[in-house]
């Protein structure tokens, strides 16, 4: 299979000793930020796998059938195989064609029923084909099917395909916010379009601000970090916790080289799962997608922070106070560095939460507003 992929160089918003080269998983730029851990609950999940398609099912009285096999998922240790034959059937891969050339990709099915089934993965996996070209979804056991756009954001990097096939195993959900620093993790892809490609590794950071895209046309993302491999090719793909279930798609790498692509060196950043499914599921219900709004514009000029240059009338800052020349020192406890950070933590609300931002007055005191975010289209 020939592959062609593409790539963006972009600089580090944040000083390093070292020059580091960064590549998309198919294009992508990362910028510095902070990380934080929760303590979650530790549990072990009873499950089985059926024993023809691979599909998971919840376990019932700890015992399956005699077309399934029960398997252990989660506790203290991560049971790859057993994840791997529990969600492999639910990752895809993606080859599109386009008049720009060709190119792969992965994606997770989170949405089926009798005659069809929906797809996530990157906005940038499949936008060459969303002008001209075509896409098509291979299953795990070979069958390619040919894929149409649901609806693209490109705010988040995220797109759903649908495919004219019913009743296939859909990937089990997590929450992202429970996650830890440390927390193991696998990846499934098709790195280079080698299909159900296994991984393995933990969350190495929380809330890592990343930006994808080209200059005007960014994809800011709120990252969950891994050392688990990542490559071209496993953009859209899933990123799993100890129990087999999706807590974020893989979407970026960053790389040493400083031209071209190489392949990971343990710097993979993923989009949290609680974010993409409200995205999926706004797109495939209504075909569009929105994001929260907090109204400001920030001073590209100001290099100490998130500097508020000017606020859009009636919107959510405007509403709550917030003054014209106020630095954002922090949002819900989370240190604010510069315009990037605050971007992509106001990007991962949903529109209409509540968010406590601290502002660094004009005059040097500090002062905190509760703000409830607006809502506008995604693009």
């Amino acid at each position: 299979m020939t592959i062609s992929l593409s790539s963006v160089k972009e600089k580090l918003l944040r000083s390093t000793t070292m020059k580091v080269g960064l590549a998309f998983v198919l294009g992508a730029g990362v910028a510095g930020g902070v990380a934080t851990a929760v303590t979650p609950p530790s549990s072990t999940v009873k499950a089985c796998v059926d024993n023809k398609t691979q599909a998971l099912f919840l376990a019932v009285n700890g015992s399956c059938t005699k077309s399934r096999s029960l398997v252990d998922i989660g506790g203290g240790a991560i049971n790859v195989k057993a994840i791997a034959a529990a969600v492999t059937a639910s990752v895809v891969s993606i080859n599109v064609s386009s008049a720009s050339g060709s190119g792969t990709g992965s994606g997770s099915i989170v949405r089926t029923n009798g005659s069809s089934s929906y797809i996530l993965t990157n906005n940038h996996v499949v936008e060459s084909a969303a002008s001209g070209g075509s896409i098509a979804v291979e299953l795990n056991s070979g069958t390619l099917l040919p894929a149409t756009i649901v609806g693209r954001d490109t705010t988040y990097d995220l797109a759903v395909l649908k495919v004219l096939k019913g009743n296939l195993p859909v990937i089990a959900f997590g929450d992202s916010s429970q996650l830890s620093i440390g927390d193991p993790v696998v990846a499934i892809g098709s790195p280079l379009g080698l299909a159900s490609t296994v991984t393995s590794g933990i969350v190495s950071a929380l809330n890592r601000p990343v930006t994808t895209g080209s200059v005007g046309a960014e994809a800011y993302i709120d990252a969950i970090q891994t050392d688990a491999a990542i490559n071209p090719g496993n953009s859209g793909g899933a990123l799993l916790d100890s129990q087999g279930r999706i807590v974020g798609v893989n979407s970026a790498i960053a790389t040493l080289t400083s031209g071209g692509q190489s392949g990971s060196i343990g710097l993979g950043f993923s989009i949290p799962i609680n974010e993409a499914k409200r995205i999926a599921n706004e797109i495939i219900d209504t075909g569009a997608s929105s994001r929260p709004v907090l109204g400001v514009f920030f001073d590209s000029t100001y290099t100490n922070g998130a500097k508020i240059l000017k606020l859009s009338p009636g919107e959510a800052a405007d509403k709550a106070g917030i003054p014209v020349g106020g630095v954002i020192d922090s949002i819900d406890g989370m240190r604010i560095t510069d315009q990037v950070s605050a971007i992509v933590r106001i990007r991962s609300y949903a529109p209409g939460a509540k968010a406590s931002i601290v502002i660094l007055m004009p005059d040097g005191s500090k002062k905190t507003f509760v703000v409830t975010l607006g809502s506008a289209p995604s693009q």
